[in-house]
């Protein structure tokens, strides 16, 4: 982090202490200069194997059959196992509630989403297994897809899993307070629908995986990128039938970016380590960034109805939320977590003590959703802060006014919400204060007020929101009745771990089981224990690696939730105290004063009335080591000391389902000014402001980097990114050049301002600050928007496409008559076009050349064989590519509308690893002035799974290129030299008319 590096403090021998200053940080000196150890930079032993997978082409199909034989009599392939093979080496995985449907990590006869793993491959290299993937042959029975959450809860939608009750996990409404007498008697009942879409943070480094089996002890070692929580080491080890103690899991030292997702890689896990099993050998495999996207999990999307009993005034006196949860197409654990980690925080900064509650949990065909950077929050707070801007427009009030007058009062705190929250600490009504003052809110609506009078749509945006930290690990428990959760017995907690040792030489390290992801762990950790020993960050050395065989971890244990500056670090404080409290004893001694004397500073270790009676702080740390029996009586060692902290706030459900779902609560305020361009419609980011309530903040530099990191990813969520979905459930945004993520040049510098109220809950008085903005910022710019373009109603992301349906209406559709085969198969990636070829050849000869299996196995682009099935039936082999990809696909073709030698209709579908399409097209044939053949064609078609997912930018270009291939080809065939090919489509007219190239 360049920012830290510059404003950091030279190490002084003494002077303030290290926490609180924006020292150098500790990880930089390795990452800027490429020494970074990352998953796939850890050697590997010689032996070791790759992995590819065959994944799904379709969101919703039975598996007919499925063919490995060729697959494997291919060079280097040393294993191929399908579902059935791990049905039988594993267990299905924990389902996130009570119901009787199985949880493969890959497809056991039939697959639910594209992407899903239908087959693996193990070979010597990850080349000869890719290649070997394509020999597989899967039939395919399609089912129709459902891919909207409220449709999925339609009697006649298509079911996923017979053991759900259609397509809803879960059902369960709750109660508190009196919300039913406060609709009736409210003046105001004002209410929203909204959906959050389906996005997905996307780091740098995908996910890895190494496994190894070890047949004498029936045990597996397993080195992964994975960020816990840990608890899914027992899913792990229970999914490979072998006890905890059987199962390592380890992690590398460095991860590039994770943001929740990495917590997904958990399905790979058990597959590879399967594949390790049956392959005798360790097995590797690295995601490619075209599986990441299709596959690897993304952020729930939501569908909200809010309403709020409200006062003239603008009190919301109660909430109704009916809430619908997509978690897609198997609901793996933690899920459904993030539609109740925010449960206890569902009236957000608000005093409302009048709620009811609906949540339901669906499925549906797209991909299984997790964790993500403030997994919850941008659902629940898009709907709520959408409400009370709602609130303010129809009653006519100010929405700061609004925010103010329904904060939860500065000496109400500690202060429980209606569902069970425990909100800390805080003073909502200053940072909102000090906010609109310091980021100089009455200038923002100055200019907005010019830029109005001058014609330009301009608007402000508010947001207020709590950023729960700490996950208490019974929230997610609250999925099930009181009933059950008796039967299950009690979970709950947020255990920390933290170990501090001393070496015979006095030096000091430090090991936490959290598994950073580049926020600085190691730096900060230096930060807390050197201030407890009197020394310098320098001195401390930290590990931040896990090893489960090794290491002193919990189910907790892991990197998410904000939780490492509250939980992780403060926990370091207090294993680091008690060694210190035991050096003081023994410092006391040697130096013949009382333990009450003694003080740590500058390496030494001394009196506090005499600074001339020290002694080094190695001598007195290294004694457990040279001479335990110097040790005062009682004293006990003072090499190692290992703490689990987790906080007695943090408790069960209770029987009215109140649930404390974390442990401490910042605070953010935001607002923002934008413009929205009148032609364009692209919104531009005028001036954003965000106040940050966390509590103690540890190193200033870090906590402004996380906010940065936040607000970036906002952006991204509000203007630029959604998993799109085709309607038969084809993924459509498989590469970079439509997921859209924001760069630098997209995101503007925030104004972060700041206020500290300590958590009197954790050890260093400080709060999560990891997450809020991902919670408050979607939403904040929304409001925005919606101000500018005076809209009521506002989807993300925020794309020109949808706010010109808002500001200008529906653009309708051109009137077209949708082919057979488009009514048949629904639609995705769509591809028409028109052309013409001249050949040499007769149209009688072209025509026998059409009917010909022989003719077009020799013309076909990448085909294999041609099979005649009748006169008017063929079935073909061909291999293609699309842009980055290739893959191998079983064509069949049928001729009608047959009118010899002139026309033919022909009607097709292929489909292959690479995913699937039908379309049909005409060809007519005509003689030509120079006394050959014009072939006119005219085509429409649609394709989907994988080939649909790599961006509509190269799908037409690379259809028009293989169609040409294919006349060109036919008329040397014919006997001729080539064939002009010209294409018809509107685009390649506009070339022409520009002068352009062909």
């Amino acid at each position: 982090m360049a920012e830290a590096a510059s404003s950091a403090t030279a190490n002084p021998s003494s002077g303030p202490p290290w926490v609180g200053r924006s020292i150098a940080r500790v990880e930089d000196a390795a990452l800027l200069t490429g020494r970074g150890r990352f998953m796939d930079d850890i050697g590997v032993h010689p032996a070791t194997l790759h992995a590819a997978f065959l994944r799904s082409p379709h969101a919703h199909a039975d598996i007919v059959s499925i063919d490995v034989a060729q697959a494997m009599t291919a060079r280097g392939v040393v294993a191929v196992l399908h579902g059935e093979d791990i049905k039988r080496l594993t267990t299905s995985l924990v389902v996130g509630v009570k119901a009787p449907v199985e949880c493969w990590p890959m497809a056991v006869g039939r697959v639910r989403y594209v992407g899903e793993v239908v087959a693996i491959v193990v070979a010597d290299d990850r080349y000869r297994a890719e290649d070997a993937v394509d020999l597989i042959d899967v039939r395919y029975e399609v089912r129709k897809a459902v891919i909207d959450p409220r449709a999925a809860l339609k009697p006649d939608a298509p079911v996923l899993h017979d053991g759900f009750g259609g397509n809803v996990a879960s059902d369960r409404s709750f109660r508190y307070g009196d919300p039913e007498n406060a609709f009736a008697t409210a003046p105001h009942r004002i209410s929203i629908d909204v959906s959050y879409p389906r996005n997905s943070c996307t780091p740098i480094e995908t996910y890895g995986v190494v496994a190894d089996y070890h047949p004498g002890e029936d045990a597996y070692d397993v080195l992964a990128n994975f960020q816990g929580p840990f608890s899914i080491h027992a899913v792990l080890s229970r999914a490979l039938k072998v006890p905890g103690n059987r199962l390592r899991l380890r992690t590398p030292p460095d991860s590039g970016g994770s943001f929740g997702v990495k917590q997904g890689v958990f399905p790979y896990i058990v597959l590879i380590a399967a594949a390790a099993r049956v392959a005798g050998r360790p097995v590797k495999w690295i995601e490619d960034r075209l599986e990441h996207l299709t596959a690897s999990v993304s952020a729930t999307n939501r569908a909200v109805s809010l309403s709020a009993a409200v006062a003239d005034d603008g009190r919301i006196l109660a909430l109704d939320w009916d809430q619908v949860e997509d978690c897609g197409a198997h609901l793996r654990a933690p899920e459904p977590a993030t539609l109740y980690r925010m449960h206890g925080n569902l009236t957000g900064a608000y005093d409302i003590r009048h709620m009811k509650v609906r949540n339901r949990v669906v499925v549906t065909n797209k991909t299984p959703t997790g964790l993500n950077r403030g997994f919850g929050g941008p659902q629940v707070y898009f709907a709520l802060e959408r409400l009370v801007q709602r609130i303010a427009l129809e009653l006519k009030l100010d929405p700061v006014d609004v925010i103010t007058r329904n904060l939860v009062p500065a000496d109400a705190f500690p202060y429980k919400t209606a569902s069970g929250a425990l909100l800390d600490s805080g003073n909502y009504q200053e940072a909102v204060r000090r906010a609109v003052q310091e980021g100089a809110l009455a200038e923002l609506k100055a200019r907005r007020d010019t830029a109005r009078a001058e014609g330009r749509l301009y608007g402000i945006g508010y947001a207020a929101v709590v950023e729960p930290s700490v996950s208490n690990m019974g929230y997610i428990t609250t999925v099930l009745t009181a009933a059950e959760r008796r039967k299950a017995g009690p979970k709950n907690g947020a255990q920390a771990t933290a170990t501090i040792a001393v070496d015979p030489v006095g030096s000091v390290t430090v090991h936490v089981a959290s598994v950073p992801q580049g926020q600085g762990h190691r730096t900060v950790l230096s930060q807390v224990v050197a201030d407890v020993f009197g020394l310098k960050p320098s001195d401390i050395r930290v590990n931040t690696e896990v090893d489960t065989a090794k290491d002193a971890w919990s189910i907790a244990s892991g990197n998410y939730a904000s939780r490492f500056a509250p939980a992780v670090a403060g926990t370091a404080k207090l294993a680091a105290e008690r060694i210190a409290g035991r050096l003081r004893r023994v410092a006391a001694s040697q130096l013949n004063t009382e333990d009450d004397d003694i003080a740590f500073a500058d390496g030494h270790v001394g009196s506090k009335r005499n600074p001339d009676n020290k002694i080094s702080f190695s001598r007195v740390a290294a004694l457990s080591h040279w001479s335990p029996a110097a040790l005062p009586d009682g004293v006990g060692h003072t090499i190692r000391e290992t703490v689990f902290w987790t906080p007695p706030e943090l408790t069960a459900p209770d029987e009215g389902d109140h649930i404390n779902s974390s442990l401490c609560h910042g605070f953010i305020f935001d607002f923002c000014g934008v413009e929205v361009d009148r032609t364009t419609l692209q919104t531009r980011i005028d001036r954003y402001v965000t106040m940050h309530d966390c509590g103690t903040i540890l190193h200033p530099a870090m906590v402004d980097g996380q906010v940065r990191g936040g607000f970036a990813q906002a952006v991204g969520a509000a203007l630029y990114e959604e998993y799109a979905y085709a309607e038969d459930g084809s993924f459509l945004t498989g590469t970079l050049a439509d997921y859209l993520l924001p760069t630098t040049a997209e995101v503007p510098t925030p104004v972060i301002l700041h206020m500290e109220t300590p958590s009197p809950f954790t050890p260093l008085g400080s709060k999560g600050v990891g997450e809020g903005n991902c919670m408050s910022t979607p939403v904040c710019l929304a409001n925005a928007v919606a101000d500018a373009i005076g809209a009521r109603d506002i989807i993300l992301p925020l794309v020109p496409a949808k706010l010109a349906e808002v500001v200008r209406g529906a653009e309708p559709s051109p009137p077209r008559q949708a082919s057979k085969s488009e009514e048949k198969r629904g639609s995705d990636r769509k591809l028409r076009g028109e052309g013409e070829a001249v050949v040499k050849a007769g149209a009688q000869q072209v025509w026998d050349m059409l009917l010909d299996p022989n003719t077009l196995a020799a013309v076909i682009p990448g085909c294999h064989g041609v099979e005649k099935i009748s006169d008017t039936h063929f079935r073909a082999d061909v291999t293609l590519g699309i842009g980055p990809v290739k893959g191998r696909y079983r064509a069949e073709v049928k001729l009608s509308d047959l009118d010899p030698p002139n026309a033919v209709t022909l009607a097709g579908r292929a489909e292959g690893g690479l995913g699937f399409g039908g379309g049909e097209g005409r060809i007519t044939l005509a003689p030509a002035q120079d006394g050959g053949t014009t072939i006119h064609y005219v085509y429409q078609a649609g394709i989907g799974g994988k080939v649909a997912s790599i961006g509509g930018r190269l799908l037409d270009g690379a259809a028009k290129v293989i169609i040409g291939q294919f006349f060109a080809a036919l008329a040397r065939k014919a006997g001729g030299d080539s064939a002009t090919v010209e294409d018809r489509s509107w685009f390649a007219r506009l070339r022409r008319w520009i002068g352009g190239p062909r």
